[in-house]
């Protein structure tokens, strides 16, 4: 066989990665919506970022029935004194702040307050659920809205644009998405194993929302962005994936040490099982790291002949790749994509560590036992 056919499984993803940016939806611009609308804001410890947040949430135009519902999950800082403080900056009375309750036993913390947050909106038609890491456009919810009603899907995942620490592990997940899920098959397929969702800004049809038993039905899911989206396929409902980097910006992590402990928290739940983790992180490997290695390997073993060739060929189609992803979701294209290799080494490490740390009972978030 010749050492050139190597390249066609990654030529052939690159292509795909092509397609879907090609195909990825992006929400428009200075959009309307009649629709009651409501935003839905959990918070636990937020002090230190809600600011701004709550500030874009507070500026949306072009959707006059929009009610902002925020819930103080236990916070031990002063994340609710923040939030009254920047509704009073506001004219007040524009905020719904309400108190948490302790997740129960068999909930996670997170779907606990989603849970309790949509039980306060049941009158609206559509539920917007945003981090608080998020901040949004003036028109962002609008677009968002149009978007998914004019796709005609339940649940619609607008990814945000990436800022912050993470430059090699962040833009990972659009790349994984954009190469290996064909997204317009998952939007028409009734398979909730084909399914991706990100949680930092999700936009669902209140009814389809309820129909799939809201965040009670991924009570202790700690991905429970992709739980919700399965169980709204499961429910007969229909998913879809956004560009919403022109409309948010999201900063996930702020220093190294966060992201790791984010990661590590979930990274084991992404794979079936221990060992399909093991194979797709083998793969990765084999595909997108080893050929930047082999480089300079072959020009020592294979001196003339096609090897060094066909590694380079193989390092630059993963490049492309990372480039075309970056460049259909506001990710910064050079110089990170070229360094595509040391980010799948990087998740390789991030996998093997949550998978570890779970092992040992080791994992927590925001103070809480996981």
């Amino acid at each position: 066989m010749t050492p050139w056919l190597l390249l066609v499984p990654l030529l052939l993803l690159t292509a795909h990665t092509a397609i879907n940016a090609l195909l990825l939806r992006r929400p428009p611009r200075n959009a309307t919506c009649d629709e009651h609308v409501a935003v839905l804001l959990p918070l636990r410890n937020e002090a230190d970022r809600l600011a701004p947040c709550l500030t874009s949430l507070l500026a949306q135009r072009g959707v006059p029935n929009l009610t902002i519902h925020v819930l103080d999950d236990n916070s031990t800082d002063d994340t609710a004194g923040l939030v009254r403080a920047i509704d009073a900056a506001h004219g007040g009375d524009r905020i719904h702040l309400s108190t948490g309750t302790a997740p129960p036993p068999g909930w996670l913390g997170k779907p606990h307050a989603c849970r309790q947050l949509a039980a306060h909106a049941r009158d609206a038609g559509v539920l917007v659920f945003v981090d608080a890491d998020v901040v949004l456009e003036p028109d962002a919810i609008a677009g968002a809205v149009a978007t998914l009603r004019e796709s005609r899907v339940t649940l619609l995942s607008a990814y945000p644009k990436i800022s912050g620490t993470g430059r090699l592990a962040q833009p990972l997940l659009q790349w994984s998405w954009l190469t290996f899920l064909p997204l317009r098959l998952m939007e028409r397929s009734r398979r909730p194993s084909l399914a991706a969702a990100g949680g930092q800004w999700l936009i669902v049809d209140s009814a389809g929302y309820h129909r799939a038993g809201g965040h009670e039905a991924v009570r202790d899911d700690i991905l429970e962005d992709i739980g919700l989206a399965r169980a709204v396929k499961r429910s007969g409902g229909r998913i879809a994936l956004a560009d919403g980097s022109r409309l948010a910006t999201c900063q996930m992590y702020t220093s190294w040490p966060e992201l790791v402990s984010g990661y590590s928290k979930s990274l084991w739940a992404s794979f079936g099982s221990a060992t399909g983790a093991a194979a797709v992180v083998v793969v990765l490997l084999l595909g997108y790291a080893l050929p930047l290695a082999a480089i300079p390997v072959t020009l020592v073993v294979d001196a003339g002949g096609s090897g060094p060739l066909v590694a380079t060929a193989a390092y630059l189609l993963g490049v492309t790749g990372r480039m075309i992803s970056a460049a259909a979701t506001g990710g910064r294209v050079l110089p990170d994509s070229l360094a595509h290799p040391i980010s799948i080494t990087l998740f390789a490490w991030l996998t093997a560590r949550s998978f570890h740390m779970r092992r040992h009972g080791r994992l927590s978030w925001r103070g809480r036992q996981l």
